[in-house]
This record gives structure tokens, sequence and C-alpha cells, in this order.
């Protein structure tokens, strides 16, 4: 594919187009060599070396223990505005199923998400902006480790990032394979939903298979928790209130032991909500419903309920700003401004909770395309000068030059 086959407009892009073969090597470079949260070393060192290729003003690494943030500086200053574009680096503890020549290097792990892209996206809106500088105020280029279940926003703004680059608003993007390329998608609030993990302790009292009534099953226990908390969602929280409750890991019991009834059992999930009065709903309900059930065979069962990542709220402005600003790229028809929010959860939702901004979905697949996580998925670099481009327009409109 090429990037000509998109139908964008606007000197950004023509300019970014020029040097995608560049952009592609990067990606696919990290792409090969993949690297968890907090562990993405190589990763940070790539993205300086391109950085400092790219003729950035200031390159600051170790913030949030691997982030890496870059400020660009504007022909002029009198705004004295700041903007921020964030991209995240960190792969996943997956085995990758590709052939192609970039597949990952190391047994395990995989770019199975696209943060390879959305970097390379945000070097060439870096490039692009150092080249041009066609805005007036300060573009700060957010490198973020461990957004995969890491918290690695949260990890770079408790060290201190928004302080040391105190930005008026703040946007992401994330490409999305169900969409085509040359769509972006985005709403003026929840993008994706916040992210909870559930572990339900059920203590019984262990005994033999045979003799059954002499002992509590915890087992038995556990299969009536997994049904009744499904009554939560369809018979508490409200059918126009978004809300998934998902027990996906059971643990009870020696498998080679068939006749032996265990004391214990644990069940392992997650819930997924829209708003805090829903999640604290859900957080309740499961503890009444569980102990409730638990008693009802003799057995006590424990909830312990960990709010691991909030829900990524876009703030309206801002959304509508984000796009304006597509919309210039790709004409009104290719961008939805009501897209569906996502059960799926994003740490971007920290940086939102401090300062306004938004979060956008980047079309790079299409019918037929593997999904995110997905041990066959890889990023379309098509869409790369895209990106590139969208990242260079929230901070070229954001912050206009206006007349010289």
């Amino acid at each position: 594919m090429h990037p000509g086959r998109l139908k964008v407009h606007g000197r950004a892009f023509t300019h970014i187009a020029e040097f995608v073969p560049e952009l592609t090597a990067l990606r696919r470079d990290l792409h090969a060599h993949p690297e968890l949260g907090f562990e993405e070393h190589y990763t940070a060192k790539r993205v300086v070396e391109a950085l400092k290729v790219c003729g950035v003003d200031e390159v600051h690494t170790g913030i949030g223990k691997t982030g890496v943030v870059a400020v660009v500086r504007g022909r002029r200053n009198s705004s004295g505005r700041m903007l921020g574009l964030r991209a995240d680096m960190d792969a996943l503890p997956m085995t990758e199923h590709n052939d192609f020549a970039w597949r990952s290097t190391k047994p395990g792990l995989m770019h199975g998400c696209g943060h390879d892209g959305h970097t390379a996206m945000l070097v060439g809106a870096a490039r692009y902006l150092a080249e041009t500088r066609n805005f007036d105020g300060t573009a700060v280029l957010i490198f973020q480790p461990g957004e995969e279940g890491y918290a690695g926003a949260k990890a770079m703004i408790e060290d201190g990032l928004f302080e040391r680059f105190p930005v008026q608003s703040v946007y992401a993007m994330h490409n999305w394979p169900q969409m085509r390329p040359g769509t972006v998608g985005i709403n003026r609030g929840a993008m994706m939903a916040a992210a909870d993990r559930v572990t339900i302790k059920i203590t019984g009292k262990g005994g033999h298979g045979a003799h059954a009534y002499l002992a509590v099953d915890p087992v038995l226990v556990a299969a009536h928790i997994i049904t009744a908390v499904q009554s939560i969602v369809s018979r508490t929280v409200r059918p126009i209130d978004g809300a998934v409750i998902s027990l996906c890991a059971m643990q009870a019991g020696d498998p080679g032991a068939f006749s032996v009834l265990p004391g214990e059992a644990t069940l392992v999930g997650t819930v997924r909500t829209f708003s805090p009065a829903v999640q604290a709903l859900v957080e309740r309900r499961l503890n009444e419903l569980c102990s409730a059930v638990a008693l009802g065979f003799g057995a006590t069962a424990s909830v312990h309920y960990e709010r691991i990542y909030p829900a990524t709220i876009n703030t309206p402005d801002e959304a509508q700003f984000a796009a304006d600003v597509a919309q210039s790229l790709l004409g009104r028809d290719h961008v939805d401004r009501e897209m569906d929010p996502s059960m799926g959860a994003e740490d971007f939702s920290f940086m939102l909770q401090v300062k306004p901004g938004a979060y956008l979905r980047l079309g790079q697949g299409g019918e037929g395309s593997c999904f995110l996580h997905n041990s066959r998925y890889d990023f379309n670099d098509e869409v790369l000068p895209l990106g590139a481009a969208l990242h260079a327009g929230l901070v070229e409109y954001g912050m206009p030059l206006g007349d010289d």
C-alpha cells in the first residue's frame, strides 16, 4: 500500500508522506523488538535517536521510569500555549504467529496492539513540526511506557509530567482495525470503559467426592456465584448504563485428585463501566450477592475489588476540536463524531482526569482485519502519515501561527 492511496488533504500529510519509508522502517524495527511495560529500554533508545535526528528542541528521558518527552517550539510563542500529544510504547506478553520479516524476535512478546505504530506516528509528527514550526506555542510529545496494565500514564503524572510540561490540553489516538484506513472516530464523552479486577475467594469444607454431604463444596458455590453475578447487570444496572461483569478464570482443587472436594475456590474476572456511580453500584452488589450465595450453602465468600483504570472520558470542547481537525484532513464523511464507546480500557484516562483532551480512533483495517491482541495482528503502515499528520494538525490548529 502507498500513502498516496489515502484521500487526505493538507500540507502536513504531503510533507510527511515524503519520509514514510523511514517511519515504516522504525515501526517495523520496534515491532521486531517488543518490550513490556517499564522495560522499554530499546524502544526508548530508538525513539530518542529518532527525535534527535528530527531536530526537536529538547528530549527528556526516564519520566515514569522509561518514558520519553520531546519538546518542539513553534515559530512564535506569543500565545504561551502548550499542547500535549501522547503515544504508548509497550508490547504484550503473547506469542506472535505472523511470518513476515519484521515479526517479533522475542519469544512470548509481541506488538499485538499497534503501539509500535503509535510511536512511529508521533515520531513522524515530531519531525514535521520541527522542520516546519508552523505554530505559535510549544508542542509536548509524550512517549508513554506501560499502557498494557502497568498504568504508565499514572506513573508519568506522578513523576511530575504536567508540572514540568504544563500543557493546556492533551490528545491521543489508537488504531482501530474495524475501521477503514482514512477514517477517524470520536465522541464528546466516554470512549473507553473503566477496567476493574475482581477476585472472589470462596471458603468451604473439603472432603471426599463420594461423601459430599459431609463437606461444603466451594466448587458448587462458585458455580452458583458465576451464574448469579450476571443478574447484577441485567437486574440492577439501568439498561441505558453500560456495564459488563466477566468472571474469566477459576482455580479449585487438583485436576489429578478427581474425587477430592477442595476447601477453597477462587474466581477472577473484570468489571467494565463508564460512570463512577455504576462502578460503585456493581462493587457493592458483588459483595452482597457473593456473600449471600455462599452463606446459603454454608460457605463464606470475600470479594477483593481493585480499580485498575478509570474510564476514558473526552472533554466536549476538545473532542469537537479534534473532530474538526480530522475533518479538515479527511472530509466530513470520513469522521464519525458519535462513535460508540468500547468496553476496552485505556490508561490515557489518567491524563484526561488531570487535563482536558480527547482520545481518537484511527481506522487501519476494515472488514476481515485481525482485531487488537490477536496473534496475527500487525499495524497497517499505510496509515502512518495520516496519524502523524493528524497529530501535527492538532498542534497547528490548536496553536495557530496567524498572519506574519
